[in-house]
């Protein structure tokens, strides 16, 4: 059973609303009411079944925090969800599965090297591919204005699935 979902993005004004700040943006639609406190290097909410995790380490160190809350609250990775953008999807396609290849996601790579596993539950939100081979800034800009459009139809959906799952 999923006790805590990790939110992956950068933290900083210059990092909101960017393609690889979904996982933030998604927890900001789903949970507008929480309130959080600094721990874990992290946002933490713990109002609710579910503990809910932003970290505020940059993208690559996010298992940091992630090993700091799992190991105060005593999780095991099969207990946690991470929601994550994802370049192999295409745009607003989502997607859960446990473990699995990492694709390159410097998050994740820095999660499972902190848990020591990849059995966490991932929840992916396809952000794209470039067209270009610039992947770091495909990954730090913001989204087309036809994206913009119907991105808070897929933030729902993203919404809906951690219901589903959790």
């Amino acid at each position: 059973m999923i006790k805590m979902i990790v939110f992956l993005g950068n933290p900083g004004k210059q990092y909101d609303n960017t393609r690889h700040n979904i996982g933030f943006s998604i927890c900001d639609y789903k949970y507008p009411y929480i309130t959080f406190q600094k721990k874990f290097n992290s946002l933490f909410a713990n109002d609710l079944s579910l503990k809910i995790l932003k970290p505020q380490t940059f993208m690559n160190n996010s298992g940091l925090s992630v090993e700091k809350a799992a190991s105060y609250f005593s999780l095991s990775s099969d207990q946690i969800l991470v929601v994550h953008d994802d370049l192999e999807l295409d745009f607003g396609e989502v997607k859960f599965q446990q473990g699995g290849g990492l694709k390159g996601h410097n998050g994740l790579k820095s999660i499972k090297n902190h848990l020591k596993n990849d059995n966490f539950y991932r929840l992916r939100f396809g952000i794209g591919r470039p067209k270009h081979n610039n992947v770091s800034s495909f990954v730090l800009s913001t989204f087309t204005k036809d994206e913009q459009i119907s991105l808070p139809l897929y933030l729902d959906k993203a919404s809906k699935l951690i219901d589903y799952y959790t």
